[in-house]
């Protein structure tokens, strides 16, 4: 999980405040990586130990974040891999992509044990897991349904099935795999076969087979 600051950067831009925030938040943001990497769990880890681990004041942080949930949200962020942005040359690329990000994400929390315990952690805490919910999570679906729905206005999917429980088919697969069967195969080309397979069923009978590439 290093180089967390940097990633988050990556993600959301320019550091709020003055200059020299970019290097106070980093401070912060590993402040509480370390203390993770050490065991401390989530419920020990108080705004109070946070700031002294960093080497700031707790008002220092306040002024950041609203509280222990804002702040474990943005790290969580940051040791996450970055949203890519969406190809956009069409709705079947768009859908690639979507699930390549839950793809490497599962990856990811394999190969890290922190990353993995923090994970089991949050869901345990329900201020924690809402506000990481409202943040990353919720804005990710929206953006899926979204694609979804544009494929239905350009007629590239059918327009009688709902776009939730069409986004809970195609997303579907790839959390069982990574969340409820954390042992099976995230092999590449996994979100490429998954998109395909449900298009071949979801597109109108009308339609082209499915393509990687408009026509």
């Amino acid at each position: 999980m290093s180089g967390l600051a940097d990633s988050r950067h990556r993600q959301e831009g320019p550091a709020r405040g003055r200059p020299r925030s970019e290097a106070v938040e980093r401070a912060i943001l590993e402040g509480v990586v370390k203390l993770l990497e050490e065991g401390v769990p989530l419920a020990e880890l108080s705004i109070e130990r946070i700031a002294r681990t960093a080497g700031v004041g707790k008002a220092t942080i306040y002024r950041r974040w609203s509280g222990k949930e804002e702040l474990f949200v943005d790290v969580m962020r940051a040791a996450e891999p970055p949203d890519l942005e969406l190809p956009g040359t069409s709705m079947r690329d768009d859908l690639v992509a979507l699930l390549e990000q839950l793809r490497q994400r599962g990856l990811m929390t394999r190969s890290s044990a922190v990353l993995h315990n923090v994970y089991a952690q949050m869901k345990s805490s329900p201020k924690i897991w809402a506000a990481y919910h409202a943040t990353v999570v919720e804005p990710r679906r929206r953006l899926q349904v979204e694609v979804l729905r544009r494929g239905q206005e350009s007629g590239q999917l059918r327009a009688d099935l709902d776009v939730e429980l069409m986004n809970d088919l195609f997303v579907g697969p790839m959390l069982l795999r990574t969340v409820m069967h954390p042992d099976a195969d995230l092999p590449e080309g996994l979100s490429e076969q998954l998109v395909d397979t449900l298009l071949e069923g979801l597109r109108p009978t009308s339609s082209p087979p499915v393509s990687s590439s408009p026509t």
